[in-house]
C-alpha cells in the first residue's frame, strides 16, 4: 500500500503529513507494509527541507522532519502509489488536471478521513508558529481516519 500527500510547495503541509503519518503506522505496526511519501504542485522548492517552523512544530511532538526533501508531482506518481491526497481544494483540482485517465489511486482531500469531506488543511506559510500547531492537529485527526481505512484494506488483501 502506498500513500502520497500533496501540497503546493511541499515544505509545510505535506511533509507534515508525511511524518506524522508514518509515526501513526509505527504505533500500529504497519509501517513496514505501507510506503508514504509527500510532494508539491509546483517545483519552488524542489531539494529543499520542509520548512523550519513545520520542523520545530513536529519535532515538538516527536516526529523528525529533518530528512524528508521536497519534489515536485510526476505523473509517475499516479500509478505508483494507491492514494494521492491532497491538503487543500487547489491542490486536489491540480491533482485531478494531472491524473492519468489509466490510474486507479483514490485521489481525495486528506481531511475527508477525519470525516471533514470539505475542509482544507490550511496553508500557514505566511503566518505565525501557531498555524503549524493547527495543522499538525488537523493532520493528527486525518492520520487516525485514514489509519483506519488502510488496515481495513490490508486486512481485507490476500
Amino acid at each position: 500500500m502506498r500513500v502520497l500527500f500533496v501540497c503546493l510547495g511541499n515544505i509545510c503541509r505535506s511533509p507534515t503529513a508525511e511524518g506524522v503519518f508514518r509515526a501513526h503506522l509505527e504505533q500500529a505496526g504497519l509501517a513496514s507494509r505501507v510506503e508514504v511519501d509527500s510532494c508539491g504542485i509546483g517545483p519552488w522548492h524542489v531539494g529543499k527541507a520542509p520548512d523550519a517552523r513545520a520542523r520545530e512544530a513536529a519535532m515538538q511532538r516527536g516526529i523528525d522532519l529533518s530528512d524528508l526533501r521536497a519534489r515536485q508531482l510526476a505523473v509517475e506518481d499516479f500509478e505508483r502509489f494507491d492514494y494521492v491526497l491532497a491538503m487543500d481544494h487547489d491542490n486536489l483540482a491540480a491533482i485531478e488536471a494531472h491524473r492519468p485517465a489509466s490510474s486507479e489511486a483514490v485521489v481525495a482531500l486528506f481531511l475527508a478521513f477525519a470525516g471533514w469531506p470539505e475542509r482544507a488543511v490550511p496553508d500557514p506559510y505566511f503566518g505565525d508558529e501557531d498555524g503549524f500547531e493547527a495543522v499538525l492537529d488537523l493532520v493528527e485527526a486525518a492520520s487516525r481516519g485514514l489509519l483506519v481505512d488502510i488496515a481495513s484494506r490490508l486486512e481485507a488483501s490476500p
